[in-house]
């Protein structure tokens, strides 16, 4: 891992990011969007940084979001390659305007039923046509792609957790066969839509705290640049048979890990068990991200990741583990150290 950002309720960068969710800090602040539901929202996003106004009708909170990562990702590290290097991102459901969303399903209904040919002939014709590249939700990752010039392999991975792992593990492998020399990876993503929240609330319950944000990791051949430290395990363990099982397989490869800390991220419904396995390994080093980034869906596997990356840096811990309980069911782990580890 050669270069990382973060842009988080914090506002932008992930150094101190470690620091924070060590202390156990919280970013959570009343959303107007959301009624006055506390959440870990963006503040607002400096010129520098952020998209053209004439691009927004384009674009979801998610995709701007990952734009403004990816331009600070580069700001920060100028010598970074672009034309070949690759981008892996994990990425959240759509997230339109509410008004589009509103006029389309208007129109789609027959007798107080969504109908499928109503919304042939007429939702789509009662939105804007731009309206799709906020609905497709693959225009996340694609955004910044084209707004940086990269145009090496790349995948947008679904992601409501685990599935930011995958692209995490995907960077890594694409690196290591030689596809290209460098490779952007990480999350993006926003609970603060409307619809978004609603099904997040409705499945997790009162206790869930909304959150947005994105985080980018380089990962670069050796040689190419003084890492900050090495992506030594990417993995995901499935939960279709229930969580206590994943939970199980997880164990096994944490132990072998070794981590000296472990940063977790987990919904509330799950945070008690993602605990108990993290804590007989690191029985006073297990430090809870969800506090500080909220359910952040498709960026909280990858803030969870820099916040840790951010931990190595002063040389105290060597190396860390990262522990995803998503709302998807299954459990990521993400193994970093200071130190290429066989």
């Amino acid at each position: 891992m050669v270069a990382a950002t973060a842009v988080t309720a914090q506002g932008i960068g992930w150094r101190g990011l470690g620091k924070a969710v060590r202390a156990g800090d919280t970013a959570a602040t009343s959303c107007k969007a959301l009624g006055g539901v506390l959440a870990a929202q963006v503040p607002a996003l400096p010129t520098a940084q952020d998209v053209e106004p004439r691009l927004l009708k384009l674009m979801s909170r998610g995709a701007r979001l990952s734009c403004v990562a990816a331009r600070s990702l580069f700001q920060e590290s100028p010598t970074l390659p672009r034309e070949e290097t690759g981008f892996f991102l994990g990425v959240g459901a759509s997230g339109g305007a509410m008004e589009e969303l509103e006029a389309m399903l208007d129109a789609s209904f027959l007798e107080q039923h969504f109908d499928l040919g109503r919304f042939g002939t007429g939702g789509l014709g009662a939105c804007n046509p731009l309206f799709a590249f906020q609905l497709m939700n693959n225009y996340t990752l694609c955004h910044a792609a084209i707004r940086e010039g990269l145009r090496g392999p790349n995948a947008a991975i679904f992601s409501r957790g685990s599935g930011t792992v995958l692209a995490l593990a995907e960077a890594r492998h694409t690196v290591a066969v030689g596809d290209c020399e460098v490779a952007l990876s990480g999350g993006a993503d926003s609970a603060l839509h409307p619809v978004t929240w609603a099904e997040l609330s409705r499945e997790e319950g009162a206790g869930v705290v909304p959150g947005e944000g994105a985080a980018l990791l380089a990962l670069a051949a050796p040689g190419h640049a003084q890492p900050l430290g090495f992506l030594n395990r990417c993995e995901v363990h499935p939960g279709q048979q229930g969580l206590a099982p994943a939970l199980e397989s997880a164990r096994r490869s944490l132990d072998a890990l070794e981590p000296e800390c472990v940063v977790l991220t987990a919904t509330p419904n799950r945070r008690e068990a993602a605990r108990e396995l993290a804590l007989p390994v690191c029985p006073e080093s297990v430090f809870d991200a969800s506090a500080l980034f909220g359910e952040s869906l498709a960026a909280s596997a990858a803030l969870a990741t820099v916040a840790a990356l951010d931990l190595l840096q002063d040389g105290a811990i060597r190396r860390a583990a990262v522990l995803v309980v998503g709302p998807d069911g299954d459990v990521g782990l993400v193994g970093l150290a200071r130190e290429v580890v066989s």
